[in-house]
């Protein structure tokens, strides 16, 4: 018999695929649908609906606590940004992220214009709030939620 995290996994992949790749649950529906506790709901997304498994997983706090899923786009652009994200680690310079993000030109992956905006986003600038030892954290996962939604469908 199937566990009770494979099931819910089914499920949610089911709908993603009819709703042409995005969903909105409210957790607290969903562990109901299932009779388990939210936190069962939580364990399965957080395990199953990564980003290195092809999902984008924003979630809402409050009403219920709404999750919205969407399936990453897997074209080769998709894969190449997939690749990047998984390579970047916890912490990035503010030089190496300007070399990924100037790469992407090159490679065709965003435009000018977008990597204006990234650039502006990751500066040690734009982040002159943040203490120093934890500015390459933070700019790397800037930079990693902005090179996903470049993946989202």
């Amino acid at each position: 018999m199937a566990r009770l995290s494979d099931i819910i996994e089914g499920f949610l992949k089911a709908m993603i695929n009819d709703m042409d790749g995005y969903i909105e649950i409210q957790r607290n529906e969903l562990a109901n649908r299932f009779k388990c506790v939210p936190s069962q709901i939580n364990y399965v997304i957080s395990t199953r609906f990564t980003n290195e498994k092809g999902y984008y997983v924003e979630s809402r706090r409050g009403g219920g606590g709404y999750i919205t899923i969407r399936r990453l786009n897997t074209d080769s652009a998709g894969d190449y940004i997939m690749h990047i994200i998984t390579s970047i680690g916890d912490k990035i310079t503010q030089h190496s992220c300007e070399v990924f993000i100037n790469n992407f030109v090159d490679y065709d992956v965003i435009d000018s214009r977008e990597a204006m905006l990234m650039k502006a986003a990751t500066s040690d600038k734009a982040l002159v709030e943040v203490s120093p030892e934890k500015r390459d954290d933070v700019r790397a996962m800037i930079l990693k939620n902005m090179l996903t939604s470049l993946t989202v469908i």
